[in-house]
């Protein structure tokens, strides 16, 4: 298979590596196609071998080599290479979320259906051992029907911050977190309970990050990015992008082809995504979602319980303990600490009975060796596999049109129906 990719940033990497490694059987990488050169040779260069690259305009060409696009572009920008590479008979290997508004998922719907070519979005936390672990007991009715279920995650000032200063931070670009973050953990929901969204309903607010409010807690003298900065070095919110290597890389080195800034301050003006996020969902098979998505908290992980007519199951996921404060200082110590007091529990309570502990089994690598799971997947396929965790582009678009329908209803004060190709207001 002969594969091409679009969108050279650091997600790209992942795809890179693995066809450079243990994947390399599977094919080999014929195209990049990036806006920044710079970037693109720095992929070459861990290619180890010459590979044509070419301009977003240039995109024809590389569909003329490739069998298989690989896209990890700006989230707002995956329909139209995702559209193109389908009507090209190709097949599609795209980053969730599979795009930011109802008019993508319509028209990656209509060009997925009259594609020969296969669409396959990238959810990797259904992979992971403990996400799968309650999918299995979950399909085995283990607490019966499922009624309602309650997830709450987490993001700390490491990870949730660093939306807040890169091109996520702008609603256009991203579709807020409810899209570009929230799809992982509805296309979770939908998978576990195996059933589609059909009402949301939903309130959010930019509480923590934002010019507005650093101002109300004094913080008024701000630096536009990190480099140069006078708090470089001690302020736990400046990325210090020239001590991660490939960082300074991918996008320090690059700016001065397309401009992007990568450290920009998450106090700054220009934010307009929320970091505060409350969303109430209802499912086909009447089940109810509550979830909440905090991005400014001093630990990362998430909780879910899942209530059901024959018990409980609960699963607690902590990935950080706590954030240390030179985590932005330096990005590549704060990395190797991200396993730092982690810990996971999956609690089965069925009625009558005492809690029984489930052993999740864990592998290799990351997510708890779930990458590397999907990874075999993407490249050699899902080999019947009784959890159906590989996601085609319903998947994608049920989760993306989720997270639309939550800012919409947000944005409006009302409830949000869905279908898979649009939104209507209740």
């Amino acid at each position: 298979m002969r594969y091409a990719f679009v969108g050279l940033g650091h997600r790209a990497q992942m795809y890179v590596d693995a066809l450079l490694g243990e994947w390399r059987d599977a094919g080999t990488i014929v195209a990049l196609c990036d806006l920044n050169r710079t970037r693109m040779d720095y992929y070459v260069e861990r290619i180890g071998q010459e590979v044509p690259c070419f301009a977003p305009d240039e995109f024809d060409k590389v569909l003329e080599l490739a069998d298989a696009v690989i896209v990890t572009t700006v989230d707002a920008t995956h329909a139209r290479y995702v559209c193109a590479a389908l009507d090209a008979g190709r097949d599609v290997i795209v980053e969730k979320p599979l795009t930011v508004d109802a008019e993508g998922c319509a028209a990656i719907a209509a060009a997925a259906e009259r594609s020969s070519g296969k669409l396959i979005v990238t959810f990797n936390y259904r992979y992971s051992p403990r996400n799968s672990a309650v999918r299995r007991l979950l399909m085995e009715g283990a607490i019966g029907e499922v009624t309602s279920v309650h997830f709450e995650w987490t993001l700390d000032t490491i990870h949730g911050a660093d939306y807040f200063r890169r091109w996520h931070r702008q609603r256009a670009s991203s579709g807020g977190l409810l899209v570009h973050k929230s799809t992982h953990h509805f296309d979770l929901v939908n998978w576990w309970l195996d059933a589609a969204p059909e009402l949301v309903f939903a309130q959010t607010d930019l509480r923590f990050y934002g010019a507005g409010n650093a101002r109300k807690r004094g913080l008024d003298e701000r630096p536009e990015r990190g480099q140069g900065a006078p708090g470089l070095g001690s302020d736990p919110f400046i990325l210090d992008i020239s001590a991660d290597p490939r960082l300074k890389r991918l996008y320090l080195d690059a700016e001065h082809e397309d401009g992007y800034v990568r450290d920009q301050d998450v106090f700054g003006e220009g934010i307009d995504i929320d970091d505060n996020m409350s969303v109430l969902v209802r499912y086909t098979n009447r089940a109810v979602l509550t979830y909440s998505l905090h991005a400014h908290a001093p630990w990362e992980g998430y909780r879910v319980a899942f209530n059901g007519t024959a018990g409980r199951l609960e699963l607690d996921v902590v990935e950080r303990e706590w954030t240390p404060p030179h985590a932005a200082v330096d990005p590549s110590a704060a990395a190797k600490e991200h396993a730092t007091g982690s810990s996971e529990r999956l609690l089965l309570r069925r009625h009558w009975s005492e809690p029984e502990e489930i052993p999740i089994e864990n592998g290799a690598g990351g997510h708890g060796g779930g990458d590397r799971l999907l990874l075999n997947d993407v490249f050699r396929g899902p080999d019947n596999d009784p959890l159906a965790r590989q996601a085609g582009y319903r998947d994608g678009i049920r989760s993306v049109l989720t997270g639309v329908a939550a800012t919409v209803s947000a944005r409006t004060g009302a409830p949000v129906h869905l279908s898979d190709h649009g939104t209507r207001v209740s």
